[in-house]
């Protein structure tokens, strides 16, 4: 879909709207102490917490408003079909352990697709009042020490790459050995971050992010982030990633080709 500067504009403002709404309700109940969870699976934890529900309905209230005829995938409350050719894909809370815990890692994810692919995402902390925002012309991040471009670290071999992961088991065990095979080449590994992880791509910070078992809602956001910033995001074959599953995230074509050789052994 062609993209006009008014389209861009007002995407763009809708974008922060909802990221502003959902500071707002998952705030409320960060770090307070009647906060409980409901697991939404039974072989492992798989929280979702009243906050989780609270920012994509609070979400959903904006687009509603704003951007009717759009669609929406959402984790929370599933997807309602639009007929503008394009879709807000939210994740109201990644990393809803994070959250439990009351660790800065989690975040708010926001993107807006069309059939081709994501146009536009932001990765939002709430807590720290961080925003990385990449797509439709734009990659930028606003904190407390103000406004920066994002911009992805210079390429470097992977004996000197910092590699992220959520959870050190990554995945099927398959998986993990795959992953294994990348780490014990870097010169740092972190466990973890959540989504805060692919900010940190963005913002030049660490050079690589492996996952497994991601949804669509995970990773679509942290692509638009990541690609407007200069890396690179695929799954471990070099394809697209836009429907989750595993994802190699990347400072650079170089390593990124470096890394993918290393998980398919």
């Amino acid at each position: 879909m062609r993209v006009s500067a008014a389209l861009a504009a007002e995407l763009v403002a809708t974008a922060h709207e909802l990221a502003d709404v959902a500071r707002v309700a998952t705030l409320s109940h960060f770090r307070t102490r009647a906060l409980v969870a409901e697991n939404k699976e039974t072989d492992r934890f798989d929280p979702v917490t009243a906050a989780d529900r609270l920012s994509e309905e609070r979400m959903r209230e904006v687009l509603a408003r704003r951007r009717p005829d759009d669609g929406i995938l959402g984790e929370e409350f599933g997807t309602v079909p639009g007929s503008s050719g394009l879709t807000w894909v939210l994740d109201p809370i990644d990393g809803t352990r994070s959250y439990l815990a009351g660790t800065p890692t989690w975040g708010v994810l926001i993107s807006v697709r069309d059939a081709e692919g994501v146009l536009y995402g932001i990765i939002d902390q709430p807590y720290i009042g961080e925003r990385f925002e990449g797509g439709l012309g734009r990659a930028r991040m606003k904190g407390p020490m103000g406004e920066a471009a994002l911009g992805v670290r210079a390429a470097r071999p992977l004996r000197e790459a910092l590699l992220f992961s959520t959870f050190p088991e990554v995945g099927t065990p398959e998986e993990g050995a795959a992953f294994r095979r990348v780490a014990a080449g870097a010169r740092l590994v972190r466990y973890g971050t959540d989504c805060y992880a692919y900010a940190l791509i963005a913002a030049g910070q660490i050079d690589l992010v492996i996952e497994a078992g991601l949804q669509a809602y995970d990773v679509q956001a942290p692509i638009a982030v990541i690609e407007a910033a200069g890396g690179i995001v695929t799954d471990w074959q070099g394809r697209p990633a836009l429907d989750g599953g595993q994802i190699l995230a990347a400072a650079s074509r170089e390593l990124h080709a470096e890394a993918l050789a290393l998980l398919n052994g």
